[in-house]
């Protein structure tokens, strides 16, 4: 007797205001995401902000190299703390100048020591949970949360694996791709390969070899991993060695919620990460990596090439599929569940939907 059908989540998951409300509270503010990468705070007092799930954040190294998170707000009447990047010997309030060590501590406010009772020792930025996972920051909102290599179990050591330099890369390129779609549309076509054959043709025979792609969720925790074997040397759009060890190989660990480590074949890391604006618009930064983040004309052509071909062609897609959530004739289809798994099947797609289901309905 044949298993029931596994459909696709209803529109309602990817077009409802709620729902995505409901996500920004609950999923994105208790799971681990990128923050920035190290290079970015090389030196004590090193800073820069972002915004996870509605909030300002900011990372800072502290005199002890210790690197820490806090929200972006003064404890004294909410004044944001700082703009952009840089580099400060202390943190100081725009708006009334009570000033904080690198650690958050209170340091001294103008007058305070006047104020019956005040005792700076008791005042202190909110910090955010922080880990660094091979020099990529990654924080999390809630205070209790697993650390990531229970999240991700595995994936540190097999990702080192893949890329023996990794300690040593640092960020050559950003892309800046916005999407006109709900965030989970973007994290689904990234997470599948049913669509690569017929839609993105440079990648799928200048770079992998599409017969051999597979994607399987890890065995713990939440992870998919993505595999395949490069394509044939004489149709690789850049140069690699396959003597080394994976040179000829891909791997892409997608970390659940936001996130992708990816090792296109000659053992070269590039990442996605996923930020999500409102119910319709998100954008994807690519990250493309060297040792030191010398230049390379190899990444800054991979990356062109990339943006051209993949990226642009995947923008189309995300975003007409965006427009047809929306249609009164859309009608949630059966999945592509083929046991033999491989390039034309969605089992990966069925695991991210049950991660997706979970964090609005549990």
């Amino acid at each position: 007797m044949n298993a029931p059908l596994v459909h696709s989540l209803e529109a309602r998951y990817y077009t409802d205001p709620a729902i995505f409300a409901k996500e920004t509270n609950g999923l994105l503010a208790r799971t681990w995401q990128f923050a920035g990468h190290e290079s970015q705070v090389r030196n004590p007092g090193d800073y820069f902000t972002f915004e996870i799930a509605g909030e300002s954040l900011f990372c800072i190294r502290g005199r002890n190299g210790e690197l820490r998170t806090f929200y972006n707000v003064c404890q004294h009447r909410a004044h944001q703390m700082v703009e952009g990047s840089g580099t400060t010997r202390v943190v100081v309030c725009p708006y009334h100048a009570w000033t904080y060590e690198l650690s958050g501590e209170l340091r001294a406010g103008p007058n305070v020591n006047s104020v019956p009772g005040f005792d700076r020792k008791k005042i202190c930025l909110t910090s955010v949970r922080t880990e660094s996972f091979h020099g990529f920051i990654f924080v999390n909102l809630d205070d209790n949360a697993a650390p990531m290599d229970e999240w991700y179990p595995g994936v540190r050591a097999e990702l080192a694996d893949y890329v023996p330099h990794i300690d040593a890369l640092e960020p050559l390129e950003w892309v800046e791709i916005p999407e006109k779609c709900n965030w989970k549309v973007s994290v689904e076509n990234y997470s599948e390969c049913y669509h690569c054959s017929l839609n993105h043709p440079t990648f799928a025979t200048g770079v992998i070899r599409p017969e051999t792609y597979d994607i399987q969720p890890m065995n713990k925790g939440y992870v998919l991993r993505h595999t395949t074997e490069c394509q044939d040397l004489s149709k690789m759009t850049y140069p690699i060695d396959t003597t080394v060890p994976h040179g000829g190989e891909y791997r892409s660990f997608f970390l659940w919620p936001m996130f992708s480590f990816q090792v296109y074949p000659g053992n070269v890391l590039n990442t996605y990460h996923w930020r999500a604006h409102d119910v319709d618009h998100c954008t994807v930064w690519r990250g493309w990596y060297t040792p030191g983040g010398v230049d390379s004309d190899v990444i800054r052509r991979l990356a062109i090439q990339d943006r051209a071909t993949t990226v642009e062609e995947d923008i189309r897609l995300v975003e007409s599929v965006s427009k047809g959530l929306k249609s009164r004739g859309y009608r949630p289809g059966p999945l592509v569940l083929d046991p033999d798994c491989g390039l034309n099947s969605e089992h990966s797609i069925q695991t991210l939907q049950q991660w997706m289901r979970e964090a609005v309905d549990a």
